[in-house]
C-alpha cells in the first residue's frame, strides 16, 4: 500500500514512557498527546491502566481529553486488564501475548494451542463487554517465532472474526527487512485482517523494517517520538515522517504540520531528561549540516544535490560550514558575498588558502573567516589598478 496511506499508532505514551530515562507527569502526557495530534498524528497508545492506580488515571485523563485521536490501552492478553482498560474510556484495546518458542517459555509457559484459545476467550469477553472498542491483538516476539507457529495463532483467530487487527512485533529488534518483508507479506495473503508492526531497534533496522512492513502489507505503524523505547527503543515517528515525505512529499505535508515535528521533538527530548541526538533523523543538529567542499558548491547551486529533503519544509534551515580546512572556494565566495565583499577569483583563492592553513593549526570560527576576508579584501583594494 501506498506510504501515505498507514496508519501511525504513536506509542511515546506507552513504549516511551518504557524508556529508562523517562517518567512523564500527567500534564507533560496530556502536553505530549496534543502535540502529536496538532502535528497530525490521530492514534495514540498509552500504558495499561493494569500497571498501576497512576497509569489508570492517566489513561482515562487522556481518553476523555476531547482530543481528534483514538486512544488505544496497551494490555496484556488477560480479562481483568481488559476489564480495567474499558472502564478508563479508551477507545481501542491492544492485547499482547508472546508466541516464540523463548518468551513463551520464559514468560507464560504456554503452548501456541493455549496462545489460541485465551486469546479467543479474552476477545470474546472484550466483544460482549464493549462490542464497539476496536481490538488488536498482537504476537510479541513474531520474527523470532517459527511461521507455522506464527499461523497456527493468527490463522484460527482469523476465522473468529473478534479483532479487527493482527499486530506483528519484533520485540528484540533483531529482524532484518527481508525477514519483516516474507513475515508480513505471508500473513496478508492468508488473511484479510488489517497487520500491525511494533519494530525494536536493536540493530539500527527500525526504520527499514517499517518500511519493509508497509510495503508488504502493513496497514499500521508503531512509532515513537525519537524513538524512545525499551533499550534502544522502536520506529522514531520523524524517522518514518521523512521515508513518507521521500516517497510523497506533496501528501505528507498535506497530512501533518511538518514545522512541528523539530519542537515536538525538542519538547519529549526535555521531558524524558535527554538531548535530541546530533545525527537523529530530520531534526538532529546536523541533520541539514553540509561541510566538504564539493558537497558546499553542489548545496549552493542546487540544494537538492546532497539533500533528500528540503529543511523549509520542516521549520529548518540549512548549515553551509566553511571555518575548516576542507572548505572550498565556493562556501567561502557565498559567505563574501553576504558580507557585501565582491572579490575576484584570484583573491577567493587566496582568502580560502588561508582559510586552510589557519584550520590546520587551530580551531577556526566564523568571526575568524569573516577577518580573513575582511583582511584580503582590503589588499585587494588597496593594490594598484
Amino acid at each position: 500500500m501506498p506510504l501515505s496511506d498507514v496508519v501511525i499508532v504513536d506509542s511515546t505514551l506507552r513504549e516511551g514512557e518504557q524508556f529508562v530515562h523517562a517518567d512523564f507527569s500527567r500534564d507533560a502526557k496530556l502536553e505530549i498527546a496534543r502535540a502529536l495530534t496538532s502535528f497530525g498524528v490521530n492514534y495514540l497508545e498509552v500504558t495499561s491502566p493494569a500497571a498501576s492506580r497512576r497509569s489508570r488515571t492517566d489513561a482515562a485523563t487522556i481518553a476523555n481529553a476531547g482530543l481528534p485521536a483514538m486512544v488505544a490501552a496497551h494490555i496484556r492478553c488477560h480479562k481483568d486488564d481488559a476489564a480495567i482498560a474499558i472502564d478508563t474510556g479508551v477507545g481501542a484495546l491492544h492485547m499482547v501475548m508472546a508466541t516464540s518458542p523463548i518468551l513463551r517459555a520464559a514468560s507464560h509457559g504456554k503452548a501456541i494451542a493455549e496462545v489460541v484459545r485465551i486469546a479467543a476467550e479474552v476477545g470474546e469477553f472484550v466483544r460482549n463487554r464493549a462490542p464497539n472498542i476496536e481490538l488488536r491483538f498482537s504476537s510479541e516476539d513474531a520474527f523470532r517465532c517459527p511461521l507455522n507457529d506464527l499461523m497456527n495463532v493468527y490463522l484460527p483467530l482469523s476465522e473468529l472474526r473478534l479483532f479487527d487487527r493482527f499486530g506483528l512485533a519484533d520485540t528484540t529488534g533483531a529482524a532484518t527487512p527481508d525477514r519483516v518483508a516474507e513475515v508480513v507479506n505471508l500473513l496478508r495473503r492468508l488473511t484479510t485482517t488489517p497487520i500491525e508492526f511494533h519494530g525494536h531497534n536493536d540493530i539500527g533496522c527500525a526504520i527499514a523494517n517499517a518500511h519493509a512492513a508497509a510495503m508488504n502489507g502493513a496497514t499500521h505503524i508503531n512509532t515513537t517520538v525519537l524513538g524512545l523505547g525499551e533499550r534502544n527503543g522502536i520506529t522514531p515517528l520523524e524517522g518514518l515522517i521523512a521515508v513518507m515525505y521521500a516517497a510523497d512529499r506533496g501528501r505528507t505535508m498535506a497530512q501533518f504540520q511538518l514545522s512541528e515535528l523539530p519542537a515536538l521533538c525538542r519538547r519529549v527530548a526535555e521531558l524524558a531528561g535527554v538531548a535530541v541526538p546530533f545525527n537523529q533523523v530530520l531534526v538532529g543538529e546536523s541533520a541539514f549540516s553540509h561541510k566538504a567542499g564539493m558537497h558546499t558548491k553542489a548545496v549552493h547551486n542546487d540544494p537538492r544535490s546532497y539533500e533528500a529533503m528540503d529543511p523549509s519544509d520542516f521549520g529548518l534551515t540549512r548549515e553551509i560550514a566553511i571555518s575548516h580546512r576542507l572548505t572550498g572556494w565556493n562556501a567561502v565566495r557565498v559567505r563574501a558575498d553576504a558580507l557585501g565583499l565582491r572579490l575576484a577569483l584570484a583573491d577567493l583563492k587566496e582568502a580560502t588558502s588561508r582559510v586552510k592553513s589557519a584550520a590546520d593549526e587551530h580551531t577556526l570560527s566564523l568571526d575568524d573567516v569573516d577577518r580573513i576576508l575582511t583582511d584580503v579584501a582590503a589588499l585587494a583594494t588597496a593594490r594598484p589598478h
